[in-house]
């Protein structure tokens, strides 16, 4: 029997609760004179509880026992009826605590089996499993849907569901697919960007009947028209956010009336609404002081007024993008009063307001000190001015972006390295005036992830080797004393920050710096050297991604970009060992005739990396939770798209798809003297030679390749041609690779003449005087 069903005495009837003996009854009684008992209230001691009641009061009061049952006094121990019913401590627990382990489960299939255990439980969790109903397919959007159709349900699921985002069925949505849904009074959030099929029918029903909608999102929606914008503003007073970006069908006048009624609005989407105006933005602006984020992506026809209102009328303003609102220029800021900052902003994008001057970006840092991102890029007016005055921002910038600046040199850039410390990503790409010195200076960034550089045609493989060799530091030992000291030589890549790299049309780079750069940089996750020669190669083309579908053939001849897994395939296909030996690489990236790849299985774990930081594909999660979060992969793709340009000289290589650039070849190992010759001829070279050691010779120059025409005859080249070169084209009756011969001819200083072509090189748009006159002759054997 436990402590707790004891009875307790009744303080009413005047007896105490039976407890152990005192002293005093222990002694003999000597005049054997009976004693009245002795009241408990009589002394102080005695009326206070004992520790072990104290404990059975609280637990009385905790399982909610009822004292009137026990209140009644029990002869003796005897005539008691006992009970001892065991209940499994979890259906002790309170309802509170229930919903909240439920709610720490993370499938629905799991809530859905916690609601078929027991009907408390269900209670429990029928709110957490409707919350927001998972119509991720198109079978579970109908089954949902028979489900809230039911007559007589054990649960009002209706009343339940908050959130409803169909945008994962968005093409098969229409007005009958959200019918079942306009029973659901209780949504907040209602998601239905790119529901083209979805109009104004279907739309108002869901929103007449809620008042409590407090975000909306039907972008993309063509065919929604005012009519549901009237709606909106009238049953749902606390909207708070909107996005009908792309909705060009709604009208000025809708807008406005819904800026007067949802005066709560704090997010605002308009992008692609090119016929907003105006006296749009002034309404949102004056009606809606609490709007935090604001986008107006391509809204041609809005000008400064209504930007100067946003900033002067809002209270704490977070956002604000303009991208490609063409109209607006340096007075939209010039305006703003001095004596009063934003130190809300974090974000602004003026991309392509082509005329914002210098004079614009100085006022925005001064009135707000504290942006962290700054988008700047195609304003081609700014000059080293305006970063000058974005160095102002110190330690609160954090992502860059001036691509198309062309103005900008080395100088703004040394002035904001050394003043924006924690930059994390910067795009300087189309900036053709910046040099080596400029990229040696980003390197020294601690926490740099991201770098721009495409089309920075004036960087060289040095540029590539400072990002390289600042992303590994002397690795730290400590003695037995715990004093800490290096090892010369001793270097590790656990720091490395960087993780993506753009280096398209940087025509300059070499495999050597970006040997360096892979193996040291183990975090490296996107690597693009579209246009960049030395990478047209078939070899390397197959780790590269599959180029966009639109793209031109041009574009996508000389596509070459390594995402994920790409990185690290091509990783360790350049530190193999056969590719070390062909080229003559070392682990580093510098030419030597030894050495070993640094990953030859996993970079993370060669370099001590937490495992739990790498994922699926290859790449690394971002532990650092400041980091801007931004896929940049459309901004390597935008480039090539607008600036696409054939290659210099125009030279067209090999690539996989029968089309890649061939320039800057990697000079070829000098080649071994016959024996017994003291001054041999490249013939000499041939003669010896087995058709193993041609093709092995003729490895040397990949990115030259032809395939054979005929496997067991020799390749023949259209006549005239001398006899010299057509013995060189045979070798021991067996046929050799015709780079094998364009390799000697270029040995020979003795190039083919122009207008002759090889058998087969026509199909891969190639001409004899092409492939010779892109062969490095310079490094050519001294002896021949």
């Amino acid at each position: 029997m436990r402590h707790h069903d004891l009875p307790d005495q009744a303080v009413g009837n005047g007896r105490s609760a039976p407890g152990p003996p005192n002293d005093t009854e222990l002694e003999p009684d000597t005049d054997q004179t009976p004693r009245p008992p002795m009241d408990s209230r009589s002394t102080s001691s005695s009326g206070s509880p004992t520790p072990a009641e104290r404990e059975e009061q609280e637990y009385d009061l905790y399982f909610g026992l009822n004292d009137s049952q026990s209140s009644l006094p029990v002869p003796n121990l005897k005539d008691m009826h006992v009970v001892d019913e065991y209940l499994p401590p979890v259906h002790c627990l309170p309802n509170e605590i229930l919903i909240a382990i439920f709610s720490r489960l993370g499938t629905t299939t799991d809530l859905l089996h916690v609601m078929l255990t027991c009907k408390r439980w269900a209670r429990n969790v029928v709110d957490l499993l409707w919350h927001r109903p998972a119509c991720t397919t198109w079978e579970r959007h109908s089954s949902i849907c028979r489900t809230l159709g039911l007559e007589n349900p054990y649960f009002c699921y209706r009343d339940f569901v908050k959130r409803l985002n169909l945008t994962a069925i968005a093409p098969q949505i229409n007005d009958g697919s959200v019918l079942p849904f306009q029973d659901c009074t209780r949504i907040e959030r209602l998601t239905l960007a790119g529901c083209r099929n979805l109009t104004d029918s279907g739309l108002i029903p869901l929103v007449e009947n809620n008042n409590h909608l407090v975000s909306l999102d039907i972008s993309l929606g063509d065919q929604i028209t005012e009519q549901s914008i009237y709606t909106v503003a009238k049953h749902c007073p606390r909207l708070q956010g909107l996005n009908i970006s792309g909705c060009t069908r709604i009208s000025n006048e809708s807008l406005i009336e819904l800026a007067q009624r949802c005066r709560y609005l704090k997010r605002l989407k308009l992008n692609e609404c090119t016929q907003v105006t105006d006296k749009t933005v002034l309404a949102f602006a004056e009606n809606c002081p609490n709007i935090l984020e604001i986008d107006l992506q391509q809204c041609r026809l809005v000008g400064n007024e209504p930007i100067t209102a946003i900033f002067t009328k809002g209270r704490a303003l977070r956002e604000l993008r303009l991208v490609g609102c063409e109209m607006i220029d340096d007075g939209a800021f010039l305006a703003l009063p001095p004596n009063k900052k934003y130190d809300h902003l974090r974000i602004l994008d003026l991309s392509s307001c082509s005329r914002i001057t210098d004079r614009a970006v100085e006022k925005i840092i001064e009135v707000a000190p504290r942006i962290r991102n700054v988008v700047l890029q195609k304003c081609r007016n700014l000059t080293d001015a305006a970063v000058y005055a974005i160095s102002r921002l110190g330690k609160n910038l954090h992502f860059l972006h001036l691509g198309h600046c062309g103005h900008i040199t080395d100088d703004g850039v040394k002035r904001l390295v050394s003043a924006c410390t924690r930059i994390r990503y910067i795009d300087l790409g189309c900036c053709q005036h910046l040099t080596d010195e400029s990229v040696k200076l980003l390197a020294n960034l601690p926490k740099l992830k991201r770098v721009g550089l495409v089309k920075c045609t004036n960087i060289t493989d040095a540029s590539i080797i400072a990002l390289a060799e600042a992303n590994r530091r002397p690795r730290v030992r400590r003695d037995e004393n715990g004093n800490a000291y290096t090892i010369p030589g001793d270097y590790t890549t656990s720091y490395s920050s960087l993780e993506r790299v753009h280096l398209s049309y940087c025509t300059n780079l070499t495999l050597r710096s970006i040997i360096r750069l892979l193996n040291y940089c183990p975090r490296l996750t996107h690597l693009s050297l579209t246009g960049v020669p030395a990478f047209l190669r078939r070899d390397l083309a197959v780790f590269s991604r599959d180029a966009p579908p639109e793209f031109t053939q041009h574009q996508r001849e000389v596509f070459c970009v390594f995402s994920g897994q790409g990185v690290v395939n091509l990783r360790e296909y350049l530190n193999s060992s056969e590719v070390q030996e062909m080229h003559q690489f070392d682990d580093m990236g510098v030419s030597n005739q030894a050495g070993g790849p640094v990953f030859t299985t996993n970079p993370a774990s060669a370099q001590g990396i937490p495992p739990l930081l790498q994922t699926a594909d290859g790449g690394f999660e971002d532990g650092d939770a400041d980091a801007v979060v931004d896929d940049d992969d459309g901004v390597d793709v935008s480039e090539m798209i607008i600036d696409g340009q054939p290659l210099p000289n125009h030279q067209v290589g090999l690539g996989l798809n029968t089309a890649a650039a061939a320039a800057s070849p990697l000079p070829p190992p000098p080649l071994v003297p016959p024996s017994g010759r003291t001054n041999p001829t490249p013939l000499d070279y041939v003669a010896e030679s087995s058709a193993a050691a041609a093709a092995a010779a003729a490895a040397l120059f990949p990115q030259h390749f032809l395939p054979p025409i005929d496997q067991t005859g020799p390749v023949l080249v259209s006549a005239p041609m001398s006899s010299t070169h057509q013995a060189a084209l045979t070798v021991n009756d067996e046929a050799v690779d015709v780079s094998l011969a364009m390799a000697i001819n270029s040995a020979m200083n003795t190039p083919i003449a122009e207008e002759q072509t090889a058998p087969g090189a026509e199909q891969h748009g190639l001409s004899m005087s092409a492939v010779t006159s892109s062969l490095p002759r310079q490094n050519a054997p001294r002896n021949v």
